[in-house]
């Protein structure tokens, strides 16, 4: 089949090259305009950085539309001579209008990360870890007007493995989607697809993460806690604040308080953010609103990520300092 692509970041090449492999003609690819690279305000005086998707389709010789919004007018005349029989999205970034779902005869599908109707919307991947799911996986369903609200027409699961990153299931996930997508189109091809409505009573959702989302509440759990760095590592990336600069934190490990320091019970009326190790070798360990929470590795403002033994003996007196 000739299958439009549409995608921006690397999570949809597992599908493209499944795809390929699979013999199916990629007949063009919709990707996010390009934006500046690195940091600074508004873009301006910084070169633009092409997505994922836009770089592998230059080196495969793909026909390239980046539309600022993919419903107008124009855009979709080039689609159209494009002359696919299906789409495929996964993690373009955009709402899809109905003329742009419909355009080809076969319609659209999306690889969404999650079990759905379980996690509909823009984090499947973070919020799966982050609320303590022990398994999550792939959907594939057939794309509506309302999220991630069509039929499925085939899913794979992934089990949730006690010190999984968001980072480390994003692969398993992409991976798992580029499989699952090509077994799926092979199905669609012969007619034999099944479409399984969801339960939208049984739907939850998955909303944006963002920088200011994640900044670390240190009244929760250290169980909670845990979930949370795993979930935002490495993107957005917990963070909280010490003497008014940010720190991200990465890598947890929960503790009773009277594991901490060597077996030494630290002050358990310590207020939640409170350091109550920052050892040379063992490294950071902080007060939560139960239990303790141990931070691996950390990434200061302005600064690289590295294990947080090697952070604290380049921070003086920080045992006792409180985190906000």
């Amino acid at each position: 089949m000739r299958v439009l692509f549409w995608g921006t970041p690397d999570f949809g090449l597992p599908s493209l090259e499944a795809m390929r492999e699979a013999g199916h003609e990629i007949a063009g690819v919709v990707t996010n305009p390009d934006r500046p690279a690195g940091r600074g305000r508004g873009g301006r005086g910084r070169a633009l950085r092409a997505s994922p998707v836009k770089r592998w389709a230059l080196e495969a010789g793909v026909p390239i539309l980046q539309p600022s919004r993919p419903g107008e007018g124009t855009f979709l005349d080039e689609a159209r001579r494009l002359g696919p029989d299906i789409s495929v999205v996964a993690a373009y970034g955009r709402i899809l209008p109905s003329e742009a779902l419909d355009l080809p005869p076969l319609g659209s599908l999306n690889v969404h990360a999650s079990l759905l109707p379980a996690l509909r919307g823009a984090a499947p991947i973070n919020w799966a870890i982050i609320r303590g799911h022990r398994e999550t996986g792939v959907s594939i369903q057939r794309m509506v007007v309302e999220l991630d609200a069509g039929p499925v027409l085939g899913q794979t699961r992934i089990p949730i493995h006690a010190t999984m990153t968001a980072g480390e299931l994003y692969g398993e996930a992409a991976a798992a989607g580029g499989t699952r997508v090509v077994a799926v189109l092979a199905e669609v091809a012969a007619c034999r697809a099944l479409e399984t409505p969801q339960d939208d009573t049984r739907a939850t959702w998955a909303p944006k993460l963002d920088r200011g989302a994640a900044r670390i509440d240190w009244s929760r759990s250290a169980e909670e806690l845990g979930r949370w760095l795993r979930g935002c590592d490495p993107w957005p990336a917990a963070w909280t604040s010490l003497a008014g600069r940010s720190v991200q934190c990465f890598e947890p490990a929960i503790f009773p308080a009277r594991e901490v320091g060597g077996g030494e019970a630290p002050d358990a009326a310590a207020p939640p953010g409170t350091v109550l190790e920052a050892h040379p070798v063992r490294g950071l360990s902080v007060a939560t609103g139960s239990g303790v929470l141990q931070v691996g590795a950390v990434k200061p403002a302005g600064g690289r990520r590295m294990a947080s033994a090697a952070w604290v003996r380049g921070v003086a007196d920080l045992k006792g300092a409180r985190f906000d």
